[in-house]
């Protein structure tokens, strides 16, 4: 690199160090431990003398009972997920562009972002609370509609729809506040224009601001799609229980119960290089549609 140009870009590229530092320590170095989804491993004979037995992991894996409905678990809670996450925010960020007080719209964004920051384990001891048989929600159930106590974390039926929503109300504050940062950037003429023409509030939304925004709901979606099977560890553990395996059971709660719980290391990392390949082929074929649909690059 010419001595002007380093000049230039070697500060920023020495700030980009610690961090590409970081990710070459957590995230490719561990890679090399893929090799435990090859063998027997025994930790006590360590990588280099466990056995090694090919593809029989992975043979043991996709003739489990329950792998199928694992799977399938995974992808729909993870699905369901996605679209909610999408269309909340986006609905919720266009009616808070309407609101013209701006201490009332502050507010606003502030409520619905504040559980973000909140551990699934504390959101999950309070939705605990609140969703048990005798929490504040069947009391007001019982009271108000009449309606018999409903087992919302141990009916399979409700397990995955309080999953669904418990997490859209966490993350949806943080998409919100990307859409409304998108919206911000509409140049401002755009709706002059559109005033003149004798447009009115919702003609602006549908024919300026949803298009306006068309690349961050892109960009959005592309990266969901990546997480097709990543329906949320944290949450799920918190919240699940023997009761709803059938319909609550996903591929991260199962590699935690056969590696950590029942020891079978070997098993445990085949099912996470699964899990790491289809993830992988999601993100190139969603990045891939983003530029033939979208016209939008990510890189």
């Amino acid at each position: 690199m010419p001595a002007r140009k380093w000049r230039k870009e070697g500060p920023l590229h020495l700030m980009l160090l610690p961090s590409l530092v970081l990710l070459l320590m957590f995230s490719y170095l561990p890679m090399a431990g893929i090799v435990i989804a090859f063998q027997k491993f025994n930790p006590g004979l360590g990588v280099w003398r466990s056995k090694w037995i090919g593809w029989d992991n992975f043979t043991y894996l996709f003739l489990l009972p329950n792998f199928n409905q694992v799977l399938i678990n995974t992808v729909v809670i993870a699905g369901m997920k996605i679209i909610v996450g999408i269309l909340l925010p986006l609905i919720v960020s266009i009616m808070l562009n309407e609101v013209r007080h701006k201490l009332l719209k502050s507010g606003i964004q502030t409520i619905i972002y504040l559980p973000h920051f909140l551990s699934w384990v504390i959101l999950a001891g309070i939705l605990i609370d609140l969703l048990s048989m005798k929490g504040l929600v069947n009391v007001f159930l019982t009271r108000v509609f009449d309606i018999s106590p409903i087992f919302f974390l141990g009916d399979n039926s409700w397990f995955r729809i309080v999953l669904v929503l418990s997490d859209a109300w966490k993350e949806f504050g943080f998409s919100t506040i990307v859409y409304l940062a998108a919206i911000t950037s509409i140049n401002p003429a755009l709706y002059e224009s559109a005033t003149v023409d004798g447009a009115g509030r919702w003609k602006k939304t549908l024919n300026v601001t949803i298009p306006g925004i068309i690349p961050i709901i892109v960009l959005l979606t592309t990266l969901s799609l990546g997480n097709v099977l990543n329906a949320g560890f944290d949450q799920v553990f918190n919240l699940y229980n023997t009761a709803v395996y059938e319909t609550g059971d996903i591929i991260d709660t199962l590699i935690y119960r056969t590696g950590l719980v029942e020891f079978k290391y070997g098993l445990a990392t085949a099912v996470g290089v699964f899990k790491s390949v289809i993830s992988f082929i999601m993100i190139s074929i969603s990045y891939w549609l983003a530029y033939r649909l979208a016209n939008y690059r990510i890189f």
